[in-house]
């Protein structure tokens, strides 16, 4: 059944592709079929009654328009009160387009000099060609604070979430917003800085409970440190840039890189294009050209913007919302690789062989303008003979080529053996109050994979530059196992009947000839799971140790610079050693790349973590209407204080307390990570089935407790009665902290 999207997403997508607005452009972007159209319809209905969109017959189509965020000075109202605006980015030309600003009741007013930062709608009217709904207004960007509201006898506090920051923030009578006691607000600063006493503050937004759906990733940026707010000098720095031009750059304007991205990205950091090789010397070989956002371009070192890039690291996703590492007139905007308009970037040129050996690359500082913004799903499409109308112009001259390099790429992959894990990425979608909707894995398309190729392949071409040039860089770092990790796996694997190679020098052909063994069985997932956790972490740093998972030995990030600093400094590098201007690595920073390197590796952990945490909040949330069913599950950790069990349905980790567990006393064995019976020798160890029963789900804390019924389809003994006002449930829930040192930790990205 296809799924229909949320209001705000079908809004983002319109905002993205403003001349692909029409109802059937929308339902192939979404995948919707069949009787989902009627709903479809009916969204669209509403949003048009709202004020969202306006119906109409036919798009404005200038080549070369505005991108969909752009800054605008606002002019006077004119003799009706509408309010115009003028774009400050406009490459084309022929007349300067006009922009109608349609306000919203929410949105500050307006007047004559305002610079604003807005979404814009192509459309075909009269007398304007964009209309523009405000994003905020350039300057007004007042200190945030995320609490739990007091009320007092006149107004009332602000008692922050964040357990770093105590420091509470006075609210007038008049500033409350409605706000109710014990209610989850966030609050700005109101007025000046206070020099003595509490900080006033006036209520934006009330999320009610603080276990609500709507706060749980705010809970996270706040319990993690995460700095969400942009301090005013860096959003004034980032809204005074302008788009870079032609001028010492290679002209790349006709090469039709294409953008691939998931169907709501925010962002396209990057594009490709490839075409057989027409040197006789290689024949049936590919060109591969991999053009990345030129980020140093806007983000010069020692600015307000490169100063809190590095202080974020990177950027953290939640599924309802991004903390970016750039504002949004950079990464949205002037360092979004956006359908149709120019854009400064860093290319790399690579020549492959018919086996899909990398035989030669170059580097270029170009300016690139993409054919086409496209989404994985309708690139697969294409390829399996159901193209629509924006990819089918671009099937034969464009996909197909891709994909035929990617063909031997893969050949070299094969030869290569890169890490062949198979887990499943965990998907969770929202309804449009934040409430989880479903909770599904998502699809691995050749899409994916020939992208993911492209980029290692870039990575690898930038760390061998920067090598052969004896230029400083970070390295993207992902060192052996450690033995008694792979010990453990070692001996986990001779339990399932499986075999590891002992007493040579290890490489992913092992591992994956034991994961090639367990697909499958009924232990590929905890293969899979056990050799995940026998890696070490990777990590950034300017010496080259490899990369163990990928079978490389040169390895740096260079295709992220919008949502990773460490991609910044590699672009740096590339910049100083081609000499291509003063924007490149500056000396001091080459000196201090080992401690760049190690806080940008603890900031990428930060957000993993305050990712994984938000996941759990939204698991619980969705499973608390569910207590009292029946799930089943594998045994995915062993602890002194209870059993891991991953539900199968959800992919969620709950928590069965040792006392909950039998009717005996079971002894912990840290070193085989088993449970055993003091009477019956029942062993419980990871990997076994579980049917369980949801005792208790806590979506403030996401602690997920469990009642094991059966291991391996035998039950157990009833439980016994824990002692009065020591509930084995409340004990689950506090335990989930202690808990998190032993679940699994899945990389974002390599």
């Amino acid at each position: 059944m296809s799924r229909i999207p949320s209001k705000p997403e079908i809004l983002d997508w319109i905002a993205a592709n403003p001349t692909l607005t029409a109802k059937r452009d929308i339902a192939k972007a979404f995948g919707i079929k069949g009787a989902a159209r009627i709903d479809l319809k009916r969204l669209l209905k509403e949003l048009a009654e709202e004020g969202h969109l306006e119906k109409r017959k036919k798009t404005y189509s200038d080549p070369d328009r505005l991108p969909p965020v752009s800054v605008l000075l606002v002019a006077a109202p004119d003799d009706d009160g509408d309010l115009f605006a003028r774009p400050m980015e406009w490459h084309g030309t022929g007349v300067e387009p006009k922009v109608l600003v349609i306000p919203r009741a929410s949105d500050p007013a307006l007047g004559e000099g305002d610079r604003i930062l807005a979404r814009l709608t192509l459309v075909q009217a009269d007398d304007h060609h964009y209309e523009a709904r405000l994003i905020r207004r350039i300057g007004s960007n007042p200190a945030r604070i995320l609490g739990v509201f007091r009320q007092g006898a006149e107004g009332g506090r602000i008692v922050p979430v964040n357990k770093g920051n105590q420091n509470e923030w006075s609210v007038p009578s008049d500033a409350t917003g409605g706000a109710k006691d014990g209610e989850l607000v966030e609050a700005e600063q109101a007025g000046p800085k206070a020099r003595i006493g509490l900080q006033r503050a006036r209520v934006v937004e009330r999320l009610g409970n603080p276990g609500a759906p709507k706060a749980v990733s705010l809970i996270a940026i706040h319990e993690h440190g995460i700095p969400d707010a942009l301090p005013d000098d860096v959003v004034a720095e980032a809204d005074a840039q302008k788009p870079k031009g032609l001028k010492g750059r290679t002209d790349l304007r006709d090469m039709p890189l294409i953008t691939i991205d998931p169907w709501d990205a925010r962002d396209h950091d990057d594009a490709c294009y490839a075409h057989a090789d027409d040197d006789p010397k290689n024949e049936g070989g590919h060109v591969i050209w991999v053009a990345i956002a030129d980020v140093a371009a806007y983000v010069t070192p020692g600015s307000a913007l490169d100063r809190e890039a590095k202080k974020r690291g990177n950027s953290t996703y939640f599924p309802d919302r991004v903390v970016p590492m750039l504002p949004d007139r950079l990464s949205g905007d002037l360092c979004s690789l956006h359908e149709g308009v120019p854009r400064a970037c860093i290319a790399v040129r690579m020549q492959i062989d018919a086996h899909g050996e990398k035989i030669g690359h170059e580097f270029h500082r170009g300016l690139m303008r993409s054919p086409a913004s496209l989404n994985y799903e309708e690139v697969q499409a294409a390829i399996d003979d159901t193209p629509n109308a924006r990819t089918l112009p671009l099937l034969e001259p464009v996909l197909k080529p891709l994909y035929a390099a990617y063909a031997a790429l893969l050949d070299a992959r094969h030869r290569r053996q890169p890490l062949e894990l198979d887990l499943p990425e965990r998907q969770i979608v929202l309804e449009e109050d934040g409430t989880v909707s479903s909770v599904a894995f998502k699809d691995r398309l050749d899409a994916h994979r020939l992208i993911e190729e492209f980029m290692v392949l870039a990575n690898v071409a930038a760390a061998e530059t920067l090598n052969a040039k004896k230029s400083p860089l970070l390295f993207r770092n992902h060192e052996e196992p450690a033995p008694e990790k792979l010990e453990a796996l070692r001996e986990t694997a001779q339990a399932a009947g499986l075999n590891l190679a002992k007493g040579q020098v290890l490489k992913t052909a092992h591992l994956n000839r034991l994961l090639g063994q367990a697909r499958d069985t009924d232990d590929a997932e905890l293969i899979n799971l056990s050799t995940l956790r026998s890696m070490t972490q990777a990590y950034y740093g300017p010496a080259n140790f490899g990369h163990f998972g990928l079978a490389l030995k040169n390895y740096a990030h260079f295709t992220s610079p919008i949502r990773r600093y460490a991609d910044l400094i590699v672009h740096r590098a590339l910049i100083s050693a081609h000499g291509w201007g003063h924007d490149g690595l500056r000396a001091e920073d080459a000196d201090t790349l080992e401690k760049t390197g190690t806080h940008i590796s603890d900031t990428e952990r930060r957000s993993m973590a305050a990712e994984r945490d938000t996941t759990d909040r939204y698991l619980a949330a969705y499973l608390s209407e569910r207590v009292g069913d029946e799930m089943e599950g594998r045994v995915a950790g062993i602890a002194k204080f209870g059993v891991f069990v991953k539900l199968d349905d959800s992919g969620a980790d709950g928590l069965v307390p040792m006392r909950a567990i039998g009717a005996e006393y079971f002894h912990f064995d840290r070193e085989a990570g088993t449970l055993m019976g003091a009477d019956t020798g029942l062993t419980i160890s990871v990997g076994q089935r579980a049917t369980v029963r949801l005792a208790e789900a806590v979506p403030v804390t996401g602690g997920i407790a469990l009642d094991l019924l059966a291991l391996d389809g035998q039950s157990l003994p009833k439980g016994r009665t824990s002692p009065a006002g020591r509930s084995p449930r409340r004990k689950a829930v506090k335990s989930k902290r202690r808990g998190d040192k032993v679940k699994r930790k899945v990389s974002r990205k390599r």
